[in-house]
């Protein structure tokens, strides 16, 4: 639902601590550019807020019965913030479409390790590419090298998911509800 969320323009930003299959079990930005990869891990109506729970249906309805990957757009991370308390989360409640519940209990989990916020600038790709799965793209993970694909996906053509404006916008509203420093922007 990120995926969806972030190429409508609906947020900038995303919740990462790291799966069960990341190295060490820790979230690390890898990459400033990468694909968007639309999964299906922890997506359960319960988990986001109710504007946004018709979304998981629409999505499972629309998803290719032979499991192939169909990826529509790409980001660039312009800023990460490092989130330990849950005043953070309540901070910047509004910015997300998951419950602040669900956030919160990511939180929660692993409690030594932060929750990383990626501060995302979303692309839509004028065509979408269709990637035949493997099994080696399942799991809980943060990044998946999805065969087929350019290494940079600006070499495709694509459009900003918002204008310069808007975006400038609602990274604003992040930036002044964070309680945290958040790196990497100007």
């Amino acid at each position: 639902m990120i995926v969806q969320a972030l190429l409508s323009g609906e947020q900038i930003a995303d919740l990462r601590k790291g799966g069960l299959r990341e190295d060490g079990r820790h979230f690390a930005v890898q990459s400033k550019r990468f694909w968007l990869y639309p999964t299906f891990e922890h997506q359960q109506t319960g988990l986001l807020k109710p504007a946004y729970r018709s979304w998981v249906e629409r999505s499972a309805a629309k998803a290719p019965a032979d499991r192939s990957i169909v990826v529509e757009g790409w980001a660039d991370v312009v800023g990460v913030a490092e989130l330990r308390e849950p005043a953070h989360l309540e901070a910047i409640g509004s910015k997300f479409i998951w419950t602040l519940g669900y956030a919160a209990s990511r939180l929660k989990w692993k409690r030594r390790d932060p929750l990383s916020l990626l501060v995302l600038r979303g692309r839509r790709l004028l065509e979408p590419i269709t990637v035949p799965w493997e099994d080696r793209y399942g799991g809980c993970t943060s990044w998946v090298d999805l065969g087929g694909l350019p290494s940079d996906p600006a070499a495709l053509p694509s459009e900003p998911a918002l204008s310069d404006e808007a975006f400038d916008a609602k990274l604003q509203s992040l930036r002044s509800a964070l309680p945290v420093d958040l790196a990497g922007l100007s």
